[in-house]
């Protein structure tokens, strides 16, 4: 193979690029029903809102049952409000748990796409490497064949 061949064959494979990587597209394929749930409810419960909306709750909740009416429904130690936030601190748990697991997957998805690049790059700069030494070594070549110039 003349080297002109040779050097327009590696110039075509170096062209070569990996799969376009797209998370939004990967993600929204592998999405089931509970995982995308989970999400929801988790940008929800880790937002602003949710703990305003919340401290409204129990501050509201504090107020009807130790100022307002005679017989509140929960009076003062606040048994029942202790009652639902254990409850809801133990729905919560396992909800943002799911959440972290499928953000660990679209993690694991990206390194996994990351390590492909990183190895057809590399295997593209050893391919530009061997094409530089074999070119200095007809440079080198070359120049031995080359007459000295005579001194004067």
């Amino acid at each position: 193979m003349s080297k002109e061949k040779h050097i327009i064959k590696h110039e075509k494979e170096i062209e070569v690029r990996p799969k376009v990587y797209e998370p939004k597209k990967i993600s929204a394929e592998t999405r089931t029903f509970g995982q995308t749930a989970s999400d929801k409810m988790t940008s929800f419960m880790g937002s602003w809102g949710f703990i305003i909306l919340f401290v409204v709750i129990l501050i509201t909740w504090i107020f009807v049952n130790f100022y307002g009416w005679m017989n509140a429904w929960d009076p003062y130690p606040f048994i029942l409000l202790n009652l639902v936030l254990s409850c809801l601190a133990a729905i919560q748990a396992p909800i943002i748990l799911m959440s972290q697991n499928r953000s660990e997957q679209k993690d694991r998805v990206r390194q996994e796409y990351d390590y492909a690049t990183d190895r057809k790059a590399l295997q593209q700069i050893n391919k530009v490497y061997k094409e530089l030494v074999y070119l200095r070594s007809d440079l080198n070549q070359l120049k031995k064949r080359r007459p000295k110039k005579q001194k004067r």
